[in-house]
C-alpha cells in the first residue's frame, strides 16, 4: 500500500511554514482566485506588471527591485483582492530579517529611465516683453516727433511783436521708455484654470514616478534624481504613481499639497481640476 500521498508524509509538512500560516504568496494568489480574478486582471487594475505578480505569488520578491518595493506591492496587491495588508507586510519583515532603512532605486527602475525632457522657451512671456518694448518705443519716438514739430512751427512764425511778452517756455519733462517688465517665477508657471497641473519636486532624495493622462497615456515613467522636477499638465486628470514618496514635494494646481509621505511609501494619486486633494 503506498502512502506517498498521505497528508501525514514528512514531505507534505515541509511545504507550509512553522506557525502554519499560509505563505505571503499563496494567501495572495488564493485570495484572488476566490475573488475571481485573473493575474492579468489584477495586473491592470494595480499596474503592477503581470511577471512580478506571479513572481510574488510564487513567494519570489527579487523582481521587486528591493524590500521598499516588495512591501509595497505587497500592498497593493492585497487591497486588490480584498486582504487586510498589514498581516502579509508584518509576515515579510519577520521573514526577511525586518523592517530596514529606505533603500535607493534597485537598477531595475534604472534601465527604465528615460531622458529628461529639454525644457521648451516660454514664448507667451517672451512675446510679453517684446509687445512691452515695441510700445514703450512707438510712445517714446511719437513724444520726441511732437516736440520737433512745435519748435518748428515757432520758427517759421517768426519773432513775436515787441509790444508782446511771452513767458518763458517750461522744459518739458522728457518721457522716457518704460522698462521691460521681467516676467516672474509664478508668473510663468501659473496654472491655466481649464487644466489640470502637476508638478513633483525630489528635494533629498531619488524616486521612481508613473505619470499618466486621463485617456491611460503615459506622461512620464521613470526615476526623478534629487533636485528635478516635473510637470504635468492634462484636460481632465492626471493619475501619478510614487515608488518613494518620502522625497516628493507636490504641487496641484499651483498650491502645495501638504500631505505627509513616508520614505519607501508607494502612494498611487489622481488629481483634476479644482483639487489639490488625494484621488
Amino acid at each position: 500500500m503506498s502512502i506517498g500521498n498521505s497528508p501525514e508524509s514528512p514531505e507534505d509538512d515541509r511545504n507550509f511554514p512553522a506557525d502554519d500560516r499560509d505563505s505571503i504568496g499563496r494567501a495572495l494568489q488564493q485570495a484572488r482566485v476566490a475573488a475571481g480574478l485573473t493575474v492579468e486582471e489584477v495586473s491592470a487594475s494595480t499596474r503592477v506588471r503581470v511577471p512580478i505578480v506571479h513572481a510574488i505569488e510564487e513567494d519570489d520578491f527579487s523582481r521587486c527591485g528591493g524590500d521598499v518595493y516588495a512591501r509595497g506591492h505587497i500592498r497593493t496587491l492585497a487591497r486588490a483582492v480584498g486582504l487586510d495588508p498589514a498581516p502579509l507586510v508584518e509576515q515579510y519583515d519577520a521573514e526577511h530579517g525586518g523592517r530596514p532603512s529606505p533603500t535607493p532605486a534597485a537598477p531595475l527602475f534604472e534601465a527604465e529611465r528615460i531622458r529628461p525632457e529639454p525644457r521648451r522657451p516660454n514664448w507667451t512671456a517672451a512675446m510679453v516683453a517684446a509687445i512691452v518694448a515695441v510700445v514703450g518705443f512707438v510712445g517714446f519716438t511719437m513724444f520726441n516727433g511732437n516736440d520737433g514739430s512745435g519748435q518748428a512751427g515757432a520758427s517759421a512764425e517768426g519773432p513775436a511783436p515787441a509790444t508782446k511778452t511771452t513767458a518763458p517756455a517750461k522744459p518739458k519733462p522728457t518721457k522716457t521708455a518704460d522698462p521691460k517688465p521681467v516676467p516672474s517665477e509664478s508668473a510663468i508657471a501659473a496654472a491655466p484654470l481649464d487644466k489640470v497641473t502637476v508638478k513633483l519636486t525630489a528635494t533629498d532624495d531619488k524616486s521612481w514616478i508613473s505619470a499618466k493622462a486621463h485617456d491611460g497615456k503615459l506622461l512620464f515613467d521613470g526615476l526623478l534624481l534629487a533636485g528635478e522636477s516635473k510637470t504635468f499638465q492634462d484636460d481632465e486628470r492626471i493619475d501619478l504613481i510614487l515608488g518613494n514618496a518620502g522625497p516628493i514635494e507636490l504641487y496641484v494646481n499651483g498650491k502645495k499639497v501638504e500631505d505627509t509621505f513616508e520614505s519607501g511609501q508607494v502612494e498611487r494619486l489622481s488629481y483634476t481640476k479644482g483639487d489639490p486633494q488625494a484621488g
